[in-house]
């Protein structure tokens, strides 16, 4: 069978992002499955994710999305079921990756080189959970933080996607973990090893420094704002708080720029004072667009370590809920709601 062959047996579905709308207004869009040119594939998506880059997305609010209309979609995990002038045996093969958009679709057209193989004995939905998350939190945990045995770390929103992630990955290094979250997930956290905490509390720091008195030795911090401050004083000498976004600021109005770029002046700040503590801002695009070689090499590494985690037991994958890719709207309400434990992941809908 030949390529154009190939193709022309596929519809694809897609959801379109049409502007700054709440969930209901998203898109379903119909037409002939894209077509893949040199050096790439088309996968047939079994499994995407909402994240909270998504999140923004329809805000309008994610630092450097592209104009609307377009199909968000950080990751997926695919079958290949078609290739340009590439090698035709990865045709059948299963493989994750990640796309920053366009994978809230049924068929994603891919760069072959960004393709990182999913192990046969992993479900598509669990692998999922990992391929943005996991991507982020091994390389947070490990590249950026460089965390070792016996350390102690702070995660905020430690039942989230990331968090849910990160703090499974802390514990096989040996980490001590100190986690916050509402009351309703402390029961699960308990179950991954991690003391949680209430992050309502009105006594929260005096709670993290009765757990940690001479501080942590690092906070990985998604939340951003103001509270970025607490974060950095909670770091003991040596220490490095990881700054990863500004949910923060997720629904106030105005320029998507400002908080961010008020986040980055905070840490270029804290890195010039003498007192040995590190703020690092974590972007998984970071290196991309000048050593593309290089960041491929990481990404694949990192993510397979993690999926080999995953597939032998080590880490267990926090599907928060599996819903149809037409029932976007309701997945991205769920995701919203804070009320869930781990990623809430799209399927197509004949699997759903």
């Amino acid at each position: 069978m030949t390529r154009t062959q190939a193709t022309k047996q596929f519809t694809a579905t897609e959801v379109v992002l049409p502007g700054a709308v709440e969930p209901e207004g998203l898109e379903l869009r119909r037409g002939p499955a894209p077509v893949p040119g040199g050096g790439q594939v088309l996968l047939a998506m079994e499994a995407t994710g909402v994240s909270f880059a998504e999140q923004q997305m329809r805000r309008g609010k994610y630092y450097d999305q592209p104009p609307f209309p377009f199909v968000p979609g950080y990751d997926l995990v695919g079958r290949v079921v078609d290739v340009g002038s590439g090698d035709p045996h990865l045709v059948g093969r299963r493989f994750a990756a990640l796309t920053k958009t366009g994978g809230w679709a049924s068929h994603v057209v891919v760069e072959a080189a960004d393709l990182v193989e999913v192990p046969d004995s992993v479900q598509s939905a669990d692998a999922e959970t990992l391929v943005v998350n996991g991507i982020t939190a091994w390389q947070m945990l490990h590249r950026v933080a460089g965390v070792k045995a016996g350390q102690t770390v702070l995660v905020l929103g430690a039942n989230g996607g990331v968090g849910s992630t990160l703090v499974q990955l802390a514990r096989h290094a040996g980490v001590r973990v100190i986690g916050t979250a509402s009351p309703r997930h402390h029961d699960t956290l308990r179950q991954l090893g991690v003391t949680p905490v209430d992050y309502r509390d009105p006594e929260l720091r005096a709670r993290l420094r009765q757990l940690a008195p001479h501080g942590v030795d690092a906070v990985f911090d998604h939340v951003g704002g103001d509270g970025i401050a607490d974060s950095f004083r909670m770091l003991a000498p040596g220490g490095t708080l990881v700054s990863y976004g500004t949910a923060s600021t997720r629904d106030v109005t105005g320029s998507s720029r400002v908080p961010v770029l008020k986040l980055f002046a905070r840490l270029f700040l804290w890195n010039l004072l003498p007192n040995s503590r590190r703020a690092h801002f974590f972007n998984i695009w970071a290196g991309k667009r000048r050593r593309a070689g290089d960041f491929r090499t990481r990404i694949r590494a990192d993510l397979a370590q993690v999926f080999a985690l995953l597939a032998d037991g080590t880490i267990k994958a926090q599907v928060a809920a599996r819903i149809p890719l037409s029932g976007a709207a309701e997945a991205m309400r769920l995701a919203e709601s804070g009320t869930v434990t781990g990623k809430v992941v799209l399927v197509p809908d004949r699997v759903a």
